[in-house]
């Protein structure tokens, strides 16, 4: 039997391999593949005559070895290397500036082959598909190289897993998704290349200097993002989601969005509308080209619909990665059950659209990337096309990225990447088609490298050549692709010059019509988003019957049969039972008041996803909303067991990550506005990582798309001697970008108050949907005063402000107000000094924004008295809530007393790094509260003065 016909690629390098160690030594071998070499006789094409060919271990076979074997295995590893290598050697550049990357080992002399010896051997040992009906080896090889080394770079060797790289190899190379096995419709295809090139053309003239970020270099995006469209919604794809930076934004609103040409010619002339808009409402707007659009469209040949989205991004170019990751897993999500969300990873297919400066640049891309295969985040594959201009503002890619290619991110990710010269149609169509085709078998991340050039500067009042001369230089004389492309298909006889050109006038004729059809005031109306009810969230009914709080607390507290609680958390679930035998008795602590909240909820209908950094156990091993059984490890999650549940509860550890997490479940909540979604950090200082989420979205979507999030974040904050990066979570970033009614920021000091904060969130959500800012406590999770009554949660409702305690007698009393929030209340209230101090009253700011002026002006009626007001915090003087406050207290004072201000100084820093030191300042602001008559001065960096 002739071996060459029975093994092939692998398999037949490794036998004549093995072949070959037999010859020099058949001991080197085992005693089976002996016997059946020593009946074996190799026929290559030009092997020597047996009665030449020495025996196995013959001194002549120690010293050489078979020419036509090492032939043999030299074609077989060149093969090799091409399928790995060879896109270092495609043409990607369409202005060919730079030339391809190249690899030695993808010459054959490298490997001492010739064109005549590869002649000489079969196809065979090439293997796969371009070995079928190759007359040789030579054949065979040269179709690889027009397979891997075109204007095609099939970048997958790093993907590991057997079954995806062997489908990858056979699918690429068999051209099951490039003519004549997949064809393409030429005509059409040019048709939509001319559409897109004439709206950037259109726009260029008739706006000279308006910035709009072409497309012209990247015209293919399109075409490809219509294919991927198409074939997701023939597989079954009921929602795409889509997500950019501003390059080419404009013409993606346009022709994939279909977002009218009115409209955007009615903002490009940028009208004002004195009458519409009402600056009450907060409504500030955003450029165009930041802006999104929604339309359900039925591609060409289907007979369903299917829904594409895009939501709005801003400059900060990746910030929409986690967001839109987070809406599609909120659109793939079912939760109308008890028990865990259910994710149909066939519903929504989401594309996300990078710059190439921007992806190796931008850590919040890694962070998403990182998300990808987690089970908490998993969308079922995105795919990501790198619109690469290969220039980022005036940077090269040299100066932008240490990888090979602006996408060698995605390699340790394990993601496939396909290359692609955006000149050729053709490869471009045929990579979106392997893309989403990756994407629907394995449900896995792909990538596409759109490699083309950027025909203006960054925007289209910049001028390239100052810092590209050469680059721009070539740029103003080459043809645009659908130039390209058309001049192919008149040489191919598939249309004529003329057509080609008719096709151009058409679509110039179109947009002129719509042009002179503009009418600003009608076409372009500001989406300004509605008046937040007034009240609202002082109307929630957010009070439970104790029959239900304590058939609630019964229901969490069920196990599954046999499973066995670490016993250390017994003691915890024997005073979980007993909560409610004195409903007067302070007897529940923080995590029953948040448990019991989300139960209550649940059982309403309304669903949960809480994720965070170690959120099921809690950072303060606290929470436990997760138990793992002692012995065996499985896990049970009584909010998912509940009985009297009507919604699922979803609860994940979330990765080390604050930017791509935040954004994630930011999304999550804009997506499906009617579930409470919660985000929790290790500690606050955490959410610094989020910052532009924050600004980018949290605070400011409304304002600027009229977007409505209802994110809860959870941000451990007090002082208590942890130092500087565990004692404050930024309360003033938040409150410094307070305004319009953008969010609720609270600090809560018990039980009851955030069991009520809770449920009115989720009372709010589709009525009145705000983010909720939540300080949450440390070592006030355990602490005595912070406990609530089970009468508590029982009746009433969120304070937003608590009084004193004090008879009208003691009231009468009082000559100095202290206003203080969170921690610090607890300090105060529970000093020695209190009880010696009658006149000196103590009121909790439970709620900060929305800012509650009528509760504090009813808390100062209470005092007649009254001589001065203070405001003590625990944070320095520019940090905390002070600077906020400040003003707002100044005029419900109106120069009837005096504002006062305790505690730490101003600083750089938020709190010391001594546990000593910070004791002694702690004690020194609660020393100053209570002074009958509070000097100005400075003390251990606390501060005491009069406003």
């Amino acid at each position: 039997m002739n071996p060459w016909d029975q093994f092939t690629g692998a398999n037949a390098g490794y036998v004549y391999e093995l072949f070959e160690r037999y010859q020099r030594d058949p001991s080197s071998v085992d005693e089976a593949t002996r016997r059946a070499f020593a009946t074996w006789t190799p026929a290559f094409p030009h092997d020597q005559p047996a009665e030449r060919r020495p025996g196995p271990g013959s001194t002549a076979n120690r010293d050489t070895v078979s020419p036509d074997l090492q032939a043999g295995i030299a074609a077989f590893t060149l093969a090799g290397n091409i399928r790995r290598f060879g896109h270092l050697a495609a043409r990607l550049d369409p202005l060919g500036f730079y030339d391809p990357i190249g690899d030695p080992s993808l010459a054959a002399q490298s490997l001492g082959l010739t064109n005549g010896v590869l002649e000489q051997l079969p196809a065979s040992i090439v293997s796969g598909p371009v070995a079928s009906g190759a007359a040789n080896a030579l054949e065979a090889i040269e179709r690889l190289r027009a397979i891997y080394c075109s204007t095609t770079g099939h970048d997958y060797s790093h993907v590991f897993v057997p079954e995806e790289r062997v489908w990858l190899r056979e699918v690429v190379e068999s051209g099951r998704y490039r003519p004549p096995v997949d064809p393409i419709d030429a005509v059409k295809l040019l048709d939509r290349i001319t559409e897109v090139e004439t709206f950037e053309r259109f726009l260029h003239r008739t706006f000279p200097g308006k910035t709009r970020f072409s497309i012209e270099g990247l015209d293919m995006m399109m075409p490809i993002i219509d294919e991927i469209i198409h074939d997701a919604a023939e597989g079954g794809v009921q929602h795409v989601m889509i997500a950019m930076a501003h390059r080419g934004r404009l013409n993606v609103l346009a022709h994939i969005l279909q977002k009218p040409y009115s409209q955007i010619l009615a903002e490009f002339k940028d009208p004002v509308f004195s009458k519409q808009l009402r600056v009450d409402l907060g409504w500030m707007g955003d450029v165009k080209y930041h802006a999104g659009a929604r339309v359900e469209a039925r591609p060409d040949g289907l007979p369903k619909h299917v829904v594409v989205s895009m939501p709005p991004n801003p400059s900060h170019l990746e910030a929409v990665d986690p967001v839109l990751i987070g809406m599609a897993r909120a659109a793939a999500t079912s939760v109308d059950h008890r028990g865990p969300a259910v994710v149909d990873k066939g519903k929504v297919l989401a594309i996300l659209i990078h710059g190439d400066s921007a992806f190796p640049g931008q850590g919040v891309v890694a962070e998403t990337l990182n998300l990808s295969r987690l089970d908490g985040y998993d969308v079922g594959g995105t795919i990501h096309i790198i619109a690469n201009n290969q220039l980022g503002f005036t940077t090269d890619p040299e100066e932008s990225f240490s990888t090979s290619y602006a996408s060698g991110l995605a390699r340790g990710f394990k993601i496939p990447i396909t290359h692609v010269n955006a000149d050729d149609p053709v490869a471009c169509i045929e990579a979106a088609r392997l893309a989403i085709a990756y994407r629907q078998r394995f449900q896995l991340d792909y990538l596409i490298d759109l490699v083309g050039y950027r025909r203006y500067g960054h925007n289209e009042g910049d001028e390239p050549a100052f810092t590209q001369p050469a680059v721009y230089q070539i740029v103003s004389g080459h043809p645009t692709v659908r130039e390209q492309y058309a001049q192919a298909l008149v040489e191919a006889g598939q249309i004529t010059s003329a057509q080609a050109d008719d096709l151009v006038k058409a679509r110039m004729a179109a947009l002129e019509q719509a042009y002179a059809a503009v009418k600003p005031d009608q076409d372009y109306i500001p989406p300004v988003p509605e008046v937040p009810p007034s009240g609202a969230a002082t109307k929630a009914r957010t009070a439970l019957p104790l029959a239900r709080l304590e058939a609630l607390n019964a229901g969490l507290l069920q196990l599954p049969e046999g499973f066995t609680v670490h016993r250390k958390l017994e003691r915890g679930r024997e005073r979980r039972r007993a909560m409610f035998a004195d409903p007067a008795e302070r007897s529940i602590d923080w995590a029953a008041a948040e448990e019991l909240a989300l139960a209550s909820i649940l059982s309403d209908g309304i669903a949960i996803r809480f994720t965070g950094e170690d959120v099921e156990r809690g950072t303060f091993s606290h929470r436990h909303a997760v138990y793992h059984d002692a012995v065996s490890g499985a896990e049970h999650v009584p909010l998912q067991a509940l009985g009297q549940a009507a919604a699922a509860f979803e609860i994940r550890n979330s990765p080390l990550s604050e930017y791509a997490c935040v954004g994630f479940e930011l999304g999550y909540s804009l997506q499906e506005p009617g579930r409470l979604v919660l985000w929790e950090a290790q500690y606050g200082d955490f959410i610094n990582g989020a910052q532009i989420i924050l600004d980018e979205y949290l605070t400011s979507s409304r304002a600027k798309w009229g977007m409505s999030p209802s994110l809860v974040l959870l941000l451990p904050h007090g002082y208590e001697g942890q130092g500087p990066d565990h004692s404050s979570a930024r309360l003033e970033r938040f409150l410094n970008a307070a305004a319009d009614t953008n969010m609720r920021v609270v600090n809560c000091t018990t039980a009851a108050q955030y069991f009520h904060v809770l449920r009115r969130q989720a009372l709010l959500l589709t009525t009145d949907p705000l983010p909720l800012i939540v300080m949450t406590p440390k070592s006030l999770l355990r602490h005595g005063f912070t406990a609530s009554a089970p009468a508590e949660l029982a009746t009433g409702k969120f304070q937003q402000v608590i009084d004193d305690e004090l008879s009208p007698a003691q009231a009468g009393k009082v000559r100095r107000l202290v206003l203080c929030s969170g921690k610090v209340a607890v300090d105060l209230l529970t000093s020695e000094q209190r009880q010696g101090n009658p006149n000196v009253a103590i009121a909790r700011v439970e709620q900060l924004y929305p800012f509650p002026e009528a509760a504090i002006n009813e808390t100062l009626a209470r005092y007649p008295k009254l001589r001065e007001i203070c405001w003590v915090q625990e944070e320095p003087e520019n940090m905390g809530a002070w600077e906020f406050v400040r003003p707002q207290l100044e005029e419900l004072a109106g120069g009837r007393w005096p504002l006062r201000y305790i505690g730490r100084a101003r600083n750089s820093s938020p709190s010391e790094g001594s546990s000593s030191w910070h004791a002694a300042n702690q004690r020194a602001i609660v020393e100053q509260a209570f002074e009958a008559k509070a000097e100005p001065r400075e003390l251990d960096r606390v501060l005491s003065k009069q406003v």
